[in-house]
């Protein structure tokens, strides 16, 4: 599934902005949440899901697990939807972006059980980090497109609940090495957005989610899809009426599995997946 070589340190050097910090990444398969999950990233990194060699049609996205900024789902939400999307051509790049610092080895259970205001100084303290690490993903792959074999007006990103927040501030708030040609925020919360202001020249963004997500988050997909029609920008929402939260590439036998088909469709519609 990957290698060590394919796995890109986003900066030089510690990482601006928790130089501090002191504990270090883990990974472990979460019983909660029944798939593999990393935690306590320190040092973000990239890793690289190329297509089978001749077959990359030269467009680029990095991925943005989610995990309420305290973990990743990096199988169901990473490497999975990775794997998919290189099966179309796309060059993929799984993104561990900085998180909150776990104090046990279960941190879907750590979470859960922290009050509210204690989830969410926990988000807020990380939150910043992990979008610049989203920022910084996307410049470092336009910078080396050529090596990599993408075209640098190729490149999207798409996140996953935490990391679709992740994902579509980069689309609110970019500089030009930074901006995606597109983007696709999945079952993503919407209020934590530092700025809600469109620019310009927005990219086209894609939008998925369920009715029935535990955590409320439905309405968060459809104020994305507001802001993006009422500035007149290109975007697609798809709300099943069951599936929950985090469903990703998890099978459960419901149409929202077929989400991933849909951003196919739509990849082709917008001309991601011409050679």
């Amino acid at each position: 599934m990957k290698s060590e070589q394919n796995v890109i340190r986003l900066y030089d050097g510690p990482a601006p902005g928790s130089e501090s910090w002191t504990h270090s990444e883990q990974e472990s398969f979460s019983q909660p949440w029944q798939t593999q999950v990393v935690f306590n990233v320190v040092d973000p990194t990239l890793t690289l899901v190329a297509p089978a060699a001749g077959t990359a049609n030269g467009t680029a996205i990095v991925i943005c697990p989610g995990g309420g900024f305290h973990a990743l789902s990096i199988e169901s939400e990473g490497f999975g939807v990775a794997r998919w999307l290189a099966a179309k051509g796309v060059t993929c790049f799984v993104l561990k972006y900085r998180l909150a610092e776990c104090r046990t080895d279960d941190p879907a259970s750590e979470q859960a059980t922290k009050s509210r205001p204690d989830f969410e100084a926990a988000v807020q303290s990380v939150i910043g980090l992990a979008m610049a690490d989203a920022q910084a993903a996307l410049a470092h792959v336009r910078s080396n497109a050529d090596g990599y074999g993408v075209d640098a007006n190729r490149i999207g990103i798409i996140g996953f609940s935490a990391g679709g927040i992740t994902a579509a501030s980069t689309a609110y708030s970019y500089t030009p090495a930074s901006r995606p040609d597109f983007v696709a925020p999945i079952y993503a919360v919407y209020n934590w957005l530092p700025d809600k202001r469109v620019p310009a020249d927005a990219p086209p963004m894609f939008l998925a989610a369920a009715t029935d997500d535990p955590l409320g988050l439905a309405p968060h997909s459809v104020s994305y899809y507001n802001d993006w029609t009422a500035a007149q920008k290109p975007v697609e929402l798809h709300l099943y009426s069951v599936g929950g939260h985090g469903f990703g590439m998890r099978k459960q036998n419901l149409p929202s599995d077929s989400w991933i088909e849909r951003f196919g469709d739509w990849l082709g519609v917008q001309g991601f997946l011409d050679q």
